[in-house]
C-alpha cells in the first residue's frame, strides 16, 4: 500500500551520495566505510533503487561472484516512506534478476535483522541454523 504516492523502481546504482544519504537515514552508518562506496557500488552485480519524484527512497543491491553465490545486499527504506511496498518492490525485482541471471542450484543468500525475518521469508527465503560474521579492523 502506497497510500497515494508514486514511486519508481529503477535498476540502475545509486550515487555515492544517495547511498550514503539512505545508509545514514535509516541508522546504519556505524557499518558504512565512506571511503569505499564508490568500489562497493562499481562492483554488485545488479541495483534497484526506488525513487519519490527525483529523490532515493530505497535501494537494494545484488552482490556475489556471479556463477554461483549471489546475496541480496543494503535493501534499505527510508524511515518516512516504510510501510508502503517500497522494500517488497526492490526485493521483488533483486530476486526476479536473480532468477533469471543466476545458473540452476545457485545460492541466493542474505543476512537481516530478526526482525525482518518474517518479510524475507514471503520470498521463500528460509533462516539457516548457523550465520558468522567478522568486521576486520574494529571492535564493537
Amino acid at each position: 500500500m502506497n497510500n497515494g504516492v508514486a514511486y519508481t523502481f529503477h535498476e540502475r546504482p545509486p550515487s555515492k551520495a544517495e547511498y550514503i544519504n539512505l545508509y545514514q537515514a535509516v541508522g546504519w552508518e556505524k557499518f558504512l566505510a565512506q571511503d569505499h562506496v564508490e568500489t562497493l557500488l562499481e562492483r554488485s552485480l545488479h541495483h534497484v533503487v526506488a525513487l519519490h519524484a527525483e529523490t532515493l527512497v530505497g535501494m537494494g543491491r545484488v552482490v556475489g561472484d556471479g556463477a554461483m553465490f549471489f546475496y541480496i545486499q543494503d535493501v534499505a527504506v527510508h524511515p518516512a516512506h516504510q510501510h508502503r511496498g517500497i522494500g517488497q518492490g526492490v526485493t521483488e525485482r533483486l530476486v526476479n534478476w536473480c532468477k533469471h541471471n543466476a545458473p540452476p542450484m545457485a545460492f541466493v543468500g542474505l543476512f537481516c535483522a530478526e526482525r525482518s525475518k518474517a518479510f524475507y521469508e514471503t520470498f521463500s527465503f528460509k533462516a539457516n541454523a548457523v550465520g558468522m560474521y567478522q568486521y576486520l579492523g574494529r571492535k564493537e
